[in-house]
């Protein structure tokens, strides 16, 4: 047997323990090997005397065991522990046990620009059912021009009014560019309107702070946004698709300063009593499942999750389903919008080739009981009521 199957079994056995009030639980002694020598177990010793203990039970009574059993049933029963695992009691906050719920993002219904608020947007999408909003910064210039205390205090009432919650709080790319850059003067700047974010969305009362992970401020200088730079469409004769890369791109020193940031970044989010979610787009420093992974690796905080795209993880040839498996339990929350055959463009959902039914299987495998909110492409007016609506109803129809 593993040691990490052991260890499973140890751990079951303390929290019977601890929940029955048995302080002495029923360990095996260890073998002796020789004079004045203790030799330890190995696993499979260990394992048989953990079940012959529990034919005759010695260090506890038979009563106490049937009572540790029976709460151990409970626990299980009510998601305190999960079989196989060492997840206890004091975190079954982690342990999902609602059913995913359907939100909408405030700019499907207004553009990504200064000057631009989601007031309209919150009033439509309460209308529509929706039980969760995204509401996002997506200018600095917008901090102390409209998110004000009292505008905070405005837009909470207009969400209770329409039975929204607010999912999680945005910070567009440009409002926090710099977390990637090697300058410190840069990071600090970004550091700084990641803080404001964080307090504003602590007022609203989002559970999370989500960003898309940045690009190396050394890659695309001068064209644009780059993660949209992904094909050329119509080709011209003779032109080649070319990002542009700066002569003192070192993408080991970048990696190594953005997994510091972020630390820097989980830290403050849970000082304000939040979760990190982070997004992936192409060229960012996140691009797909894989590289989050790398970072959670290096950060290790369960303050970190995942941010899933599925349009942009199918357009950079990743199956959706499998990418939330790869992520399990750091998936935090999940932006739903439909793809084109080619995996191009995102047509309204609905209309594409996005297996929603494979989403909905997934995140019910893994247990996930946060957010699918509907992230559509394009200001389309009108017509953006009735994708929301067919949103919903698909939705609710794969999920059951």
């Amino acid at each position: 047997m593993r040691k990490h199957s052991t260890n499973a079994l140890i751990g079951f056995a303390t929290t019977i323990a601890a929940a029955t009030g048995i302080t002495k639980p029923c360990w095996p002694k260890a073998a002796t090997a020789g004079a004045g020598r203790v030799r330890r177990m190995t696993a499979r010793e260990s394992v048989k005397r953990n079940l012959a203990s529990v034919e005759r039970p010695s260090a506890c009574s038979r009563r106490q065991f049937l009572g540790g059993a029976s709460a151990g049933a409970a626990l299980l029963a009510c998601g305190g522990l999960i079989p196989g695992t060492l997840v206890q009691a004091a975190d079954a906050e982690t342990v999902p046990a609602t059913r995913p719920r359907l939100g909408c993002l405030s700019w499907n219904f207004h553009p990504l620009r200064a000057g631009v608020n989601p007031e309209e947007a919150i009033d439509i999408i309460g209308e529509l059912g929706f039980e969760g909003i995204e509401l996002i910064i997506s200018a600095r210039e917008d901090v102390p021009n409209y998110w004000t205390d009292a505008k905070i205090d405005q837009l909470k009432k207009q969400l209770e009014r329409n039975k929204l919650v607010v999912s999680q709080f945005v910070l567009f790319q440009p409002v926090v560019e710099g977390l990637t850059s090697l300058k410190a003067s840069e990071r600090e700047e970004s550091l700084d309107y990641f803080t404001t974010g964080c307090r504003i969305g602590k007022k609203l009362g989002a559970p999370m702070i989500n960003i898309v992970a940045p690009w190396a401020r050394e890659l695309g200088q001068g064209q644009g946004y780059i993660p949209r730079y992904y094909e050329i469409s119509k080709p011209k004769e003779d032109q080649k698709y070319r990002l542009k890369i700066s002569p003192e791109f070192d993408f080991d020193a970048v990696w190594q300063q953005w997994v510091v940031t972020v630390r820097t970044l989980v830290e403050r989010v849970k000082s304000h009593g939040l979760k990190l979610s982070i997004e992936h787009h192409t060229h960012c420093l996140i691009e797909d499942a894989n590289a989050f992974l790398r970072l959670w690796d290096a950060v290790r905080d369960p303050a970190l999750g995942y941010n899933l795209d599925a349009g942009w993880t199918l357009l950079q040839r990743e199956y959706p389903p499998v990418a939330i498996h790869k992520v399990g339990r750091h998936l935090m929350n999940l932006h739903i919008r439909d793809i084109d055959g080619l995996m191009r463009s995102f047509p309204p959902v609905g209309e594409g080739v996005m297996d929603l039914a494979g989403i909905a299987e997934a995140i019910k495998r893994i247990g996930f009981s946060g957010f699918l909110s509907l992230e559509q492409d394009g200001h389309r007016g009108p017509e953006m009521k009735e994708i929301c609506a067919r949103y919903l109803k698909l939705m609710k129809q794969h999920l059951g």
